[in-house]
């Protein structure tokens, strides 16, 4: 898996990072991964579910508050 941006959200508390990311995957390619870095303790929830909502991949979260979304469509 190759990251295909990193957008950094440390220091914003919910529903900030979220969307953050909402704004900007629409903007990648599918397929593409972005990389989330968060430290709000909400992140951990927050962004798996909005991926589950809008149909995009939760990749995983490869460190604390580092999550990848895969672009589905």
């Amino acid at each position: 898996m190759t990251t295909t941006e990193v957008l950094d959200c440390r220091g914003q508390r919910c529903p900030l990072p979220v969307i953050a990311l909402s704004k900007r995957l629409p903007q990648l390619n599918a397929g593409s991964v972005l990389r989330v870095l968060a430290d709000d303790p909400a992140a951990a929830n927050d962004i798996p579910a909005w991926c589950r909502l809008r149909g995009q991949d939760f990749v995983g979260s490869p460190a604390p508050g580092v999550y990848d979304v895969r672009r589905r469509h």
